[in-house]
């Protein structure tokens, strides 16, 4: 009866270490926030994009668009719909979210640049410290 106790609490605290491992949880966080930031962004398609292709070019509805050959139905139009709102949606993550993002991570990781700490002997172009004025490895005398 012990031996179960045991193998069960062994059990469950494994368990526990799982779910509260770092990886799990954030993954946890990313898909509640994606499917938010999904909403989100199909909300900015529908309602502001969509609407402004349709201020401009007079047709943003595609779906009455289909022809029929020996009874089979195509409905061109549905996926020109499907497939222009995939292509705003993908346009508008990228110019709104990716691009400023990577700009933001390419600003953060600039470092200003470092005082070198070695330098080329011109003898033998081994590595020396900056301050030495003879070459450890050559033995030449360095101005």
């Amino acid at each position: 009866m012990m031996d179960i106790r045991k193998n069960a609490s062994d059990t469950f605290s494994g368990f526990k270490q799982f779910i509260l491992r770092g990886n799990v949880v954030d993954l946890a966080v990313g898909v509640v926030f994606g499917a938010a930031f999904s909403g989100l962004i199909n909300a900015l398609v529908k309602d502001l994009v969509t609407p402004l292709i349709a201020a401009i070019f007079t047709q943003p509805d595609f779906s009455l668009i289909q022809f029929t050959i020996r009874g089979s139905h195509f409905a061109i139009g549905d996926f020109l719909n499907v497939f222009l709102s995939f292509l705003i949606l993908a346009a508008v993550v990228y110019f709104l979210i990716v691009l400023p993002m990577n700009a933001l991570v390419a600003r953060s990781r600039r470092q200003p640049p470092v005082d070198p700490t070695e330098k080329k002997c011109p003898q033998c172009k081994g590595d020396i410290p900056i301050d030495a004025t003879r070459c450890k490895f050559c033995t030449q005398l360095i101005a």
